[in-house]
């Protein structure tokens, strides 16, 4: 009988750092951006929303690397990572950019990160996005089990859950209460060491 390997999944904006939105939307003065897939569902919607924003501003690249620099993981992200890391396979999948994530990942530790990559003019000029598959998250948690993984999923956002219920094991994490009450048969945590303890319950 074959064994099947336990991977770990987690969802990087909400749950490792902040929301990179959130905060440039702080930083440029511009609200409208503070919107997240924790408010639309819809990512090809949502990013195209942003897009245009950007380009009413004439805000580019630069402008949002220059902010994603100053973020700093969320507090004892970094340490439950390492000791996740330290006895299960994990791997981050998110919607976000590549562009976007270098200075991110160095700050967590440089650890495994599935996400997509943008489309930008010589002039900065953010043009479009490519999503590296169609529902990048649950076709990924697929994959992985077709190779011979259960997964172990966890997340924040609308986004998530298709990964999350797709999974052998599946939970929220500082999610919202909507999410929670019509979630409510996956656990959800506020706090990093009570969701150490219960991913290593299950692996």
């Amino acid at each position: 009988m074959l064994s099947k390997q336990k991977i770990v999944c987690l969802d990087m904006e909400g749950v490792l750092v902040p929301e990179i939105w959130i905060n440039f939307a702080r930083v440029s003065g511009i609200p409208e951006l503070k919107k997240t897939t924790r408010d639309e569902p819809d990512y090809d919607k949502l990013m195209n929303y942003r897009l245009n924003i950007l380009k009413e501003h004439g805000l580019g690249l630069k402008e949002i690397q220059d902010v994603i620099e100053q973020i700093e993981p969320l507090e004892g992200a970094k340490e439950f990572l390492d000791e996740l890391r330290s006895i299960a396979q994990v791997i981050i999948i998110s919607d976000t950019f590549t562009q976007f994530a270098a200075p991110l990942m160095k700050k967590l530790g440089y650890p495994t990160l599935f996400c997509n990559t943008l489309e930008v003019a010589d002039d900065g000029e953010i043009t479009g996005f490519k999503m590296r598959v169609e529902k990048s998250k649950y076709s990924t948690v697929k994959a992985l089990q077709s190779i011979g993984f259960d997964t172990i999923a966890a997340g924040d956002s609308f986004n998530d859950l298709g990964m999350i219920e797709a999974s052998k094991h599946g939970f929220l994490f500082r999610t919202t209460e909507q999410i929670k009450k019509d979630y409510p048969q996956f656990p959800a945590f506020e706090e990093f060491d009570d969701f150490l303890n219960a991913i290593k319950e299950v692996l």
